[in-house]
């Protein structure tokens, strides 16, 4: 009689362990809760300090569900030629404020790149199916997208055109208040990089980004790559 006391206590404190194992591991996941109030987020695209396009959100809401859609255009010309362009479509689902699946299509310089990312039923991983790389990825992962503040939190991300998974590293610079168009912002700045220092030039992170806490909004982002792009925010409105 003991022993099956024994042995159903075991039992139960296996079970206990195995359920709170699986209540953390699932809110390691990807969080959207500070973005509950937004309705959307537009963002204009400059290269050398000329606006050549946008990337827009919109915030779409169903119960326990968050719908996030994306549209990304802009186009350099050199002498009125096309030299480079990007037009990308996106949408990630969050339930529960979990990221569940995230889809992509891009045509860069009419090349075509994608993502297809779903979480899988255990809740344990990320399975990516990309146009750079397929494989599985750990939950603490955030998507690339410039709308979500805890890309500053991550020690990784996905690429939101071709899946790829990099290891960063973020650094804090200090406060900042910076004005765009006609708008004061209270800023943190930081620098976003790739954690890999041998990896091509042409993949590595390398970002300034100014976020403001008060509003959970990153307000601006800087590189440099052939020139000097910045997305900056023109317009964001919230529910209330």
């Amino acid at each position: 009689m003991l022993c099956h006391i024994f042995l159903n206590k075991k039992k139960i404190k296996l079970l206990l362990i195995i359920i709170i194992f699986s209540i953390f591991t699932f809110k390691a996941n990807s969080k959207s809760e500070d973005y509950s109030d937004f309705i959307e987020i537009e963002m204009e695209v400059l290269k050398d300090g000329k606006i050549i396009g946008f990337s827009n959100y919109k915030f779409i809401y169903l119960n326990n569900k968050l719908m996030v859609k994306n549209q990304t255009k802009f186009e350099v010309r050199l002498a009125g030629i096309k030299i480079f362009s990007i037009f990308s479509k996106s949408s990630e689902e969050y339930i529960n404020n979990s990221l569940v699946s995230f889809n992509s299509l891009t045509l860069q310089n009419n090349k075509k790149k994608y993502v297809n990312l779903k979480l899988d039923k255990n809740k344990s991983e990320f399975i990516i199916d990309g146009s750079s790389y397929k494989g599985k990825a750990k939950i603490s992962n955030i998507i690339g997208n410039w709308w979500n503040k805890d890309i500053l939190k991550t020690d990784s991300q996905i690429s939101p055109l071709s899946g790829s998974v990099k290891k960063q590293l973020v650094t804090y610079l200090g406060k900042e208040n910076i004005t765009i168009n006609n708008t004061l912002y209270v800023t943190e700045k930081y620098k976003l990089v790739s954690k890999e220092p041998n990896i091509a030039e042409n993949k590595k992170l390398n970002f300034i980004i100014w976020y403001d806490r008060k509003k959970s909004l990153i307000v601006k982002v800087s590189y440099n790559r052939l020139g000097n792009w910045l997305y900056r925010v023109k317009k964001f409105s919230k529910k209330n």
